[in-house]
Parts: C-alpha cells; sequence; structure tokens
C-alpha cells in the first residue's frame, strides 16, 4: 500500500474517532442535563409536598385581611376547588382571623361574564359575608399579581398584615411570592384538596414554581 494511500486511511480514521468523541461529550452533557432537571423537578416536588401552611400548626395569628388567590369559575360559579378555598377562608373568617377579605382573580378565558373575583364575593354574600368586608381584585391573571394587586388594595386601605389563603400544592409559591413583594410577616393558609388532580396540579406547579424562580433572580 502506497504511502498517500496510509495517509488517507489515517485521515479516515482520525475523523471517525473525532466524530465518536463528539458524539460522546454530547451524550455526557444530554445525560447531565437530563440529570440535573431530574434532580431540580425532584428537589421542587418535595418543597411543594412538604409545605404546611405559615405557621404549620394551628390558626393563623389575627391578621387585617385574608386574601383568597383565584381559580377557574364553572358557568359564573366557583369551581369545585375554588369553593374549598373559599371554605377555607370562611373557616378562618368564623374564627375571627380576620374580619375582612380581599378576593382577587381577573377574567379566565373562554367567554367568561364574571371575574373570579366577583364569582368568589358572590359566593361568600350567599353565606352570609356581608358586602362591606369583601373587596374584589379583578385583574389579576397569575398569581404575582393576585398578590402584588391586593397589597396595593391594603395599602390604600392602611392595612399591614394578611393571611393568603389557596390549596397546600400552591403554598409554597405563594408565601415566597409574597415574601418578594415585601408582604409583612405573611401568612399561609391551606387547604387539601378532594376533588381536584393532584398529579397535575403539583406537575404543572413545579413548571409555574421554575417560572417564578427564574423571573425572581433575573
Amino acid at each position: 500500500m502506497s504511502g498517500a494511500a496510509n495517509r488517507e486511511r489515517s485521515a479516515a480514521g482520525s475523523v471517525v474517532r473525532l466524530r465518536r468523541k463528539r458524539l460522546r461529550a454530547a451524550a455526557y452533557v444530554v445525560s447531565a442535563g437530563m440529570l440535573a432537571l431530574f434532580l431540580w423537578c425532584g428537589s421542587l416536588f418535595v418543597v411543594i409536598g412538604r409545605f404546611e401552611g405559615e405557621p404549620a400548626k394551628g390558626l393563623p395569628a389575627t391578621s387585617d385581611v385574608g386574601i383568597v388567590l383565584g381559580a377557574s369559575l364553572w358557568d359564573n360559579k366557583p369551581s369545585p376547588g375554588l369553593q374549598e378555598r373559599l371554605d377555607q377562608a370562611m373557616t378562618l373568617y368564623r374564627a375571627d382571623v380576620f374580619s375582612r377579605f380581599i378576593v382577587t382573580g381577573g377574567l379566565d378565558a373562554g367567554g367568561a361574564v364574571l371575574t373570579e373575583a366577583e364569582g368568589m364575593r358572590d359566593y361568600l354574600l350567599q353565606r352570609g359575608v356581608p358586602a362591606s368586608a369583601i373587596l374584589i381584585e379583578p385583574k389579576a391573571t397569575s398569581t404575582y399579581e393576585n398578590l402584588k394587586f391586593s397589597k396595593a388594595i391594603m395599602e390604600a386601605h392602611g392595612w399591614r398584615t394578611a393571611v393568603i389563603v389557596t390549596h397546600q400544592y400552591h403554598g409554597s409559591r405563594s408565601l415566597d411570592i409574597a415574601e418578594a413583594l415585601d408582604y409583612e410577616r405573611p401568612q399561609v393558609s391551606v387547604t387539601d384538596s378532594k376533588v381536584m388532580n393532584m398529579a397535575y396540579h403539583r406537575t404543572r406547579e413545579v413548571l409555574a414554581y421554575t417560572k417564578w424562580l427564574l423571573q425572581k433572580w433575573r
């Protein structure tokens, strides 16, 4: 075999080896990325699953207002999941933890007539809460906006302390957002759900929590 042929064969072998190295490197990068994603999601699942409320035991301290975070309406009435949040808030209201509500949530997609806040207000009115004890925040479309816009209402009325009412899977992120918005000693009262698909909602919450943390760390 001539020297030229040997050189061509050697060069071809070098190209193959280089390609193999690059493929191995790419595989390592993909594997490392998948492992990091798995660990990240796993850690958030733990954070979400372990949250018991703030405070974790017993009733929250007496506060100026209770903030009920919105969820979807069904036929212009609170969905079964949203009713669970409202019923939790009613329990606190009847225990004199707070004497006023802020119900927060804007229009749902799909041609809704009432905002989430209006649907929640009507639910509370039907259960004997006086209209004077309910303030609505009808513009928010996210948890961040729920808490940001509700804080503006609190400041306008000179209220300093709040109990945030939501579901257990949503509590940790809600508390983190409230702290980022400089709520004074924010408390979160959570309820478990008997009507919602928790596997779906906890998975969705991992994505929402990730989005929030990226926003916060920017």
